[in-house]
């Protein structure tokens, strides 16, 4: 039993670096497309998602099974925390898909606003979410706290972003449909570093035993 146990919670930590690796191509995706107005690519985005949610239900039912083997507190604990961050993975999917379909709906409109430091913003959350679930397949608890702490620096990126967009505005009131669409996309990202860094949050629970809400 023990062994069967050992090889499924193997897979499970397999299925987590596949989605894992899907969620970092959505963001990807997404991230190209708007910044390049790219609609082809941020379509990918949706197709993309799909996938996500397609892993969400298979590791939901594999963690289903697990449960039904009787795990010791330590396996439990990582079942458990694989349930809350594959729920985290799909939200950064559905964030992605988001942004995705701003980029659609502004393709017919060029550019008027300076994208400021939302390439930034992209980046630091595409290396949050492939490093939360790296800390959890290698049981890396300074990683997981390494995520959790960039989560400020990608609050004060979006702060900058919305103080930048709010000048935009004031010298080029005609832009200030576009300002605010850029600034919900800076919020999707924004939200994308949130649900990386409660992942992280939970890879330190699966270690720990405890868990905060930062």
């Amino acid at each position: 039993m023990d062994n069967a146990l050992d090889k499924q919670l193997e897979k499970l930590n397999f299925n987590l670096i596949e989605m894992g690796a899907l969620v970092e191509r959505a963001i990807a995706c997404a991230a190209k497309g708007f910044i390049n107005r790219d609609v082809q690519t941020a379509k990918n985005a949706f197709h993309i998602n799909g996938e996500i949610i397609e892993k969400e239900r298979q590791i939901e039912n594999l963690t289903i099974k697990l449960l039904l083997r009787s795990p010791n507190p330590v396996q439990l604990r990582q079942i458990h925390a694989a349930q809350k961050m594959i729920a985290n993975l799909a939200r950064i999917g559905d964030q992605a898909s988001d942004i995705s379909e701003l980029t659609v709906f502004m393709a017919d409109t060029p550019y008027c606003v300076d994208l400021f430091v939302l390439p930034d913003m992209a980046r630091e959350t595409i290396h949050m979410a492939i490093d939360s679930i790296h800390a959890f397949v290698h049981n890396d608890i300074n990683m997981a706290l390494a995520v959790r702490d960039k989560d400020d620096s990608v609050d004060k990126l979006f702060v900058s972003e919305k103080d930048m967009l709010i000048n935009a505005i004031h010298s080029a009131p005609e832009c200030s449909g576009q300002a605010l669409d850029f600034l919900m996309v800076a919020k999707y990202f924004e939200r994308i570093g949130d649900h990386a860094a409660d992942v992280a949050e939970w890879v330190i629970y699966s270690i720990t035993g405890k868990h905060t809400d930062k």
